[in-house]
């Protein structure tokens, strides 16, 4: 908590490459190697940086794995708005678990269902007494196929790839900003999906650039 009562608010709300989990194993990086708190580390105290990653989130519907409950993004997003406000910048960070072969989605349809994400964070400034927060829109790191450890995101890698240019169209028609994430991270060997140690200070540097902007 950042007592500093003129910080300004960021709300990072995502899957396990914002929770911060290693791809070598289930464990998550310690806070001052995430990206959320190297961000906090380089923003200072005019800044709180609120982390809200979970594993295996997914953007606007339920995950029937029983080992996954809650996992409707859109779903846990509003009180999770309502908790945290007032808020100045939301971060959405989301759209990877939704390649898992299991749901079957395409690009456009993961880009579809992040833009009701986005309309969640509209629906909640709408009715809220502070103004609206700015939202960031990150399109996730490529899927990398040929270093995942299981079945699980067979023919993810072509489809994440093609998703930047969606989730841009997305933060176009509700007013956001937009960073394709693919552009300056690349998830790590260890198991193709989740971010190394060293790529969170480069998604930090990233973020650190946009929020000052």
């Amino acid at each position: 908590m950042n007592t500093n009562p003129q910080s300004v608010r960021v709300l990072c709300f995502g899957d396990s490459n914002v929770w911060g989990r290693s791809g070598k194993s289930i464990e998550r990086y310690p806070a001052n190697t995430r990206w959320t708190g190297i961000l906090q580390e380089k923003l200072g105290n005019d800044y709180e940086i609120i982390e809200e990653g979970l594993r295996s989130r997914l953007t606007d519907f339920d995950d029937d794995d029983p080992q996954f409950p809650g996992r409707n993004g859109a779903a846990y997003l509003r009180p999770c708005l309502e908790s945290h406000n007032p808020l100045d910048i939301v971060i959405l960070w989301l759209g990877t678990n939704n390649f898992k072969t299991r749901f079957n989605q395409d690009a456009p349809m993961v880009a579809q269902s992040s833009g009701r994400v986005v309309e969640v964070v509209k629906m909640v400034a709408h009715t809220s007494q502070h103004a609206a927060p700015r939202v960031i829109l990150i399109s996730p790191p490529v899927v990398r196929e040929e270093h995942l450890p299981s079945n699980q995101f067979i023919g993810a890698g072509k489809k994440s790839k093609q998703l930047g240019k969606y989730l841009e169209e997305v933060a176009k028609q509700w007013s956001c900003d937009f960073i394709d994430m693919a552009q300056y991270v690349h998830a790590g060997d260890a198991d193709g999906v989740h971010l190394e140690s060293d790529q969170h200070l480069v998604v930090a540097n990233v973020m650190y650039r946009i929020i000052k902007g």
